[in-house]
């Protein structure tokens, strides 16, 4: 019985989940109540106060979802052991446009966040939350930069903080542009193409050199 409860809260959080992402993109999501999330998941709100502690807590869960997996390449990256951090780094990318191409979850909760979610005043701690995921992807991309460098996949002098910013742009700036225009099939055919020249330019430009070695 204790197993079956269990079984059944964990089906209601999810249950509550896909119905706020279908909501948020539906409705954007300062427009969306936790009532309109409740009606949609056919549950109360206590029940969803049960699962989370308010709409930002269920905001960043839902988007939790589609990060994790990524998570275990973004380790490997990272890892002074990995092999080929630069390949790992090129599958990140990869993985992050050609799924949110192909995957309507993934896009559907990169579409909410990027056009349809107003940082205001109960979205604080979700824009903190957002900076802080920044950063801390900015710092995964230079970290997994200077493993490239120390196994020699990039030039030791590369401007990893530079080249980190440029990344991470790259990345956020086409997942924009393939929301933007849904018709395009540039990122689910070309994805790889397109990381792995992005790499090509941070490798081969002289704009991206520093005197002191990586910065």
């Amino acid at each position: 019985m204790v197993r079956r409860t269990k079984e059944e809260a964990l089906e209601t959080r999810a249950g509550i989940l896909d119905a706020a992402e279908q909501v948020f993109f539906e409705k954007g999501v300062s427009r969306t109540s936790l009532a309109d999330i409740a009606q949609a998941a056919g549950v109360t709100r206590g029940a969803i106060y049960w699962h989370f502690a308010n709409k930002g807590d269920l905001f960043n869960e839902m988007f939790d979802r589609v990060l994790l997996p990524l998570d275990e390449l973004k380790a490997a990256s990272v890892n002074p052991e990995e092999a080929d951090p630069l390949g790992r780094l090129i599958e990140i990318c990869t993985v992050c446009l050609r799924d949110t191409a192909a995957d309507p979850r993934r896009r559907r909760v990169f579409d909410i966040l990027f056009l349809k979610c107003e940082f205001v005043e109960e979205m604080g701690p979700v824009m903190a939350r957002y900076q802080s995921n920044m950063r801390e992807g900015l710092r995964k991309l230079e970290v997994g930069l200077r493993n490239a460098i120390s196994k020699g996949q990039m030039p030791a002098d590369l401007n990893t903080r530079l080249a980190a910013t440029m990344l991470h742009a790259f990345v956020g700036g086409s997942l924009r542009d393939m929301l933007l225009l849904p018709e395009s099939d540039d990122f689910d055919v070309h994805a790889q193409q397109m990381v792995e020249a992005m790499f090509d330019a941070l490798r081969l430009s002289p704009a991206l050199r520093t005197a002191g070695g990586a910065a």
